[in-house]
């Protein structure tokens, strides 16, 4: 641990996370970036630092992250965003800055990771007003397709998405689809 690390952690909850917020943003070492961004998403588990990641506009950072080219920073970004997802304030956050297509994009990743919790985000998004979104042709179709996968994770996490979150109808029309929209996008690499 470095000193910098241990002086951090003699700070308070929000002094700390401020700390990591900012070392995030002056730092132009991509692994340190990668690291504050991993700790972050990790803080992100813990509802007693909701209040304090909203008040860091965290969820903003890592909605920004979501487009990086560096497929770590998407992966831990994407990986908080679905961590602070569950509490409404935050879900309803980040259905109001347009999160679900920045979350359906990510589903193109060939990180396994990056798209396990893509899936996972957006079943956990999911609300009466948001469900057309998230079911929406193209996305019923690249989960039929993560259905297929050896991958058992994802195959199972697809799975659960269209039965549960999905009407059969859905399903139905996905799967007559003639012109296969998903078909371009990879399988994450095992």
């Amino acid at each position: 641990m470095s000193q910098n690390q241990k002086d951090l952690l003699s700070l308070g909850r929000l002094e700390y996370l401020q700390a990591l917020v900012t070392e995030f943003q002056v730092t132009e070492n991509s692994e340190a970036k990668e690291q504050v961004l991993a700790n972050l998403a990790n803080f992100a588990y813990d509802p007693k630092n909701y209040e304090y990641l909203r008040q860091l506009k965290v969820l903003d950072l890592f909605l920004d992250m979501l487009t990086e080219d560096n497929g770590t920073l998407v992966e831990f970004a994407l990986g908080g965003l679905c961590n602070l997802c569950l509490d409404k304030i935050n879900k309803d956050y980040i259905l109001e800055a347009d999160g679900i297509a920045a979350v359906v994009n990510c589903l193109s990743s060939s990180n396994e990771e990056t798209v396990l919790s893509a899936v996972t985000t957006l079943m956990y998004l999911t609300t009466p007003q948001s469900r057309q979104q998230i079911t929406a042709l193209p996305v019923v179709e690249c989960m039929l397709r993560f259905s297929l996968s050896t991958n058992r994770r994802l195959r199972n996490l697809a799975t659960i998405f269209l039965e549960d979150y999905c009407t059969p109808l859905q399903v139905e029309e996905a799967r007559n689809q003639t012109k296969h929209t998903a078909v371009g996008i990879p399988l994450p690499k095992d």
